[in-house]
């Protein structure tokens, strides 16, 4: 193992190991920390059952869930922001998120009309597939529209990924308008990113897509490091470069499309993260792309903490928070670009 994946990743991990257990003891009912280990059976002490209770029912599955999704955005903004090879590439700026949104809410909305034709064992399906559709095609839009004779255009990229936000804002908002009022609660919360609705049984087919696609970018680490130097350059040392964009597209895709079937839109944090991790250990992607992933999974359960003690006994939804942090440093990243005439 290279040397500085010696020196960091334990570092990172630690502190995403530090974020899951502070978050599972934090809460309306707080959980004391020998309690915890108590619950997970590596103590003797006495388990408290009501503390077991929330601990397994309700603290477990949305701390897990929001580092999945946290690791899944930040390795797939890392992803992006090498194929794009730009910092200010994120799944949400792009319209990747919002496009599985779109798809997610249309499963939500219209789905009773088509799901009685699928088998009863593949409907908690249904959802995570039509995200990761929905993504995808958001994906492939905008990075046709961007790309000119192996050239990305930077702010045709951005302008692109405005306007699928924009479409896919007003394809749900007419999901909206046309949704009961069940459907209407569930949409307005989950439109706004959130955890307060997970439970095992509903997240368990997107974990286990994510369990897939974010181990799988990390076998790209040399191939995005050739592809940093130019299109051009890494063809000529042997990456099928072509065959490369397809595969991280589809394999971003497929990792935000699962996380916005688990939480709804959460902004920034494929932003946020790889940026600041490769501020702090450079741009090597064999360090930047697990380190990325432990950041924004840490990041993530941290938000969603603050988000359900910040009003409590009322829970703020988790986009609000990350935007909050994210807007301005988006705006610091152009910000400075701009000074160095970059954008």
């Amino acid at each position: 193992m290279p040397q500085a994946l010696q020196r960091t990743l334990p570092l990172f991990a630690l502190a995403a190991a530090v974020s899951v257990v502070s978050a599972l003891c934090i809460g309306a009912f707080p959980v004391g920390f020998e309690q915890l280990l108590a619950a997970v059976g590596l103590s003797s002490a006495p388990v408290d059952d009501t503390a077991a209770a929330v601990l397994y029912t309700i603290r477990a599955p949305r701390v897990i869930a929001a580092f999945a999704v946290g690791a899944a955005l930040a390795a797939g903004g890392a992803a992006m922001q090498s194929l794009f090879r730009n910092p200010l590439a994120d799944p949400g700026l792009l319209g990747v998120s919002s496009g599985a949104a779109l798809a997610a809410v249309s499963v939500i909305v219209l789905g009773e009309k088509v799901l009685h034709i699928v088998p009863p064992e593949l409907r908690p399906w249904c959802l995570p597939a039509a995200a990761f559709v929905g993504g995808l095609i958001a994906t492939i839009v905008v990075y046709r529209i961007a790309a000119r004779e192996g050239i990305t255009l930077v702010g045709t990229l951005l302008l692109a990924g405005i306007a699928i936000n924009a479409l896919a804002s007003a394809g749900i908002g007419m999901l909206v308008f046309v949704a009961d009022e069940q459907q209407l609660r569930t949409l307005i919360f989950w439109t706004m990113g959130g955890f307060g609705g997970v439970t095992w049984a509903a997240i368990v087919p997107a974990l286990l897509v994510l369990a897939i696609s974010i181990p799988t970018l990390l076998p790209t680490a040399h191939l995005l490091d050739a592809l940093a130097l130019g299109e051009r350059e890494a063809g000529h040392i042997g990456v099928d470069v072509e065959q490369l964009k397809r595969r991280l597209v589809a394999q971003v895709a497929l990792a935000v499309g699962a996380s916005v079937a688990i939480s709804g839109i959460v902004g920034f944090v494929g932003l946020i993260a790889p940026h600041i991790v490769r501020l702090l250990l450079g741009p090597a992607h064999r360090t930047l792309l697990p380190a990325a992933a432990l950041f924004g999974g840490a990041f993530l359960v941290l938000a969603d903490a603050l988000a359900r003690t910040l009003v409590s006994p009322a829970e703020l939804p988790i986009g609000i928070l990350t935007a909050l942090v994210g807007g301005p440093f988006f705006l610091w990243l152009l910000a400075g670009r701009a000074a160095r005439g970059n954008l």
